[in-house]
């Protein structure tokens, strides 16, 4: 199992986020502070922890592109909003040379990439503890289909082949084959932990695994979440970790904490 910030499975990393720094893409001198901002955090944290380096042989020739500025370069490809490795390493070609002098092709950034997921997890995971609104009392979780093939023979020749599985789209009422996508974010946006998994695994155990992962930020924390969560034993699992969860009543219960009075006219 990969490594991930709430310790799922996870093959891909982003972060969604609209702020001025990232409305123009050219070289300005917001994006100048948060690029070099990033790099110097990261190389800290990177010699700080050593560990979370990829392993390479005792002998050999060292990357010319280190692994702070490997990491710097997936984080601001997340918040540029790029979700094409060929399109950011083009982009990256024509405007980031100031700040990286060597820049691999597409396929040997994509190798990077690939044998560094672990380390940038553990980054990003940091990173985010680090923004403020990790410290907001009210978090909200979903989910989301992700479908990964239509076709028999895909599924029998992909990779994801007895990871990904059927399960139910209730927004297009049919089946697909693939995973969820699990997210817990704060409200202004900053994600708390998310997580790949199979299309049939239960949201509310998916959550769980997250929410001991993260662990509350603090005491009294609050969990927003959609009926789908309804669990008795969830509730109480997670209350015990001092979250409490406010999602919609049913039909047949009566009025939760959190919910709209009823109105009379």
């Amino acid at each position: 199992m990969g490594s991930a910030i709430c310790g799922v499975r996870v093959s891909k990393l982003g972060v969604f986020t609209h702020t001025l720094i990232l409305e123009d893409r050219s070289m300005n001198p917001r994006l100048d502070t948060l690029v070099t901002a990033l790099y110097v955090r990261i190389d800290d944290l990177l010699a700080e922890n050593p560990g979370w380096a990829p392993q390479r042989p005792a002998v050999g020739f060292r990357p010319r592109l280190s692994d702070a500025e490997l990491v710097t370069l997936a984080v601001v490809s997340a918040l540029l909003g790029f979700d094409s490795e060929s399109r950011f390493v083009r982009y990256a070609k024509a405007h980031l040379r100031p700040w990286f002098p060597y820049l691999p092709n597409r396929d040997g950034c994509n190798k990077r990439l690939r044998r560094a997921g672990d380390m940038i997890a553990r980054v990003v995971e940091r990173l985010a503890r680090e923004c403020p609104d990790w410290g907001d009392d009210v978090w909200l979780v979903d989910s989301t289909p992700v479908e990964c093939g239509r076709s028999r023979q895909t599924q029998r020749r992909s990779d994801l082949a007895g990871w990904a599985q059927y399960g139910w789209r209730a927004s297009h009422s049919r089946f697909f084959w693939g995973l969820r996508l699990h997210l817990i974010a704060t409200p202004s946006g900053p994600p708390i932990a998310f997580a790949l998994a199979g299309a049939k695994a239960d949201e509310r155990e998916v959550c769980a695994e997250m929410t001991d992962r993260a662990g509350p930020a603090r005491a009294g924390q609050t969990l927003i979440a959609d009926k789908g969560y309804r669990s008795t034993a969830f509730e109480a699992r997670l209350a015990q970790a001092g979250i409490t969860v406010i999602r919609p009543a049913t039909k047949k219960e009566p009025a939760r904490p959190g919910a709209k009075p009823k109105t009379h006219h």
